[in-house]
C-alpha cells in the first residue's frame, strides 16, 4: 500500500541533495538512512562503551583539555 507523507520544503530540498543521480526516489533514499542508522546504532553503542571505560580510567583526556594545554 502506497502512501504520502508531508515533509517540509527544507527536507525536501535535503533529499533532493542526498540523491546519487536523477533518478534515483526519495523512497530509495530514506531507505538508506534508516538502513544507516540502523547497521551505525550497534557500532555506535559498542564505541560509547569502549570510550566511557577509557575515560574512567584515564586513558583518553578531553579536547578541552588540550586547548588547555596547547595555550
Amino acid at each position: 500500500m502506497e502512501t504520502t507523507i508531508q515533509i517540509s520544503r527544507e527536507l525536501l530540498n535535503k533529499l533532493a541533495e542526498m540523491k546519487m543521480h536523477e533518478k534515483e526516489s526519495y523512497e530509495s533514499i530514506v531507505w538508506d538512512l534508516i538502513e544507516d542508522r540502523l547497521e551505525f546504532s550497534e557500532v555506535t553503542k559498542h564505541n560509547i562503551a569502549t570510550s566511557e571505560k577509557e575515560i574512567k580510567t584515564g586513558k583518553t583526556i578531553s579536547l578541552e583539555t588540550i586547548k588547555k594545554k596547547m595555550r
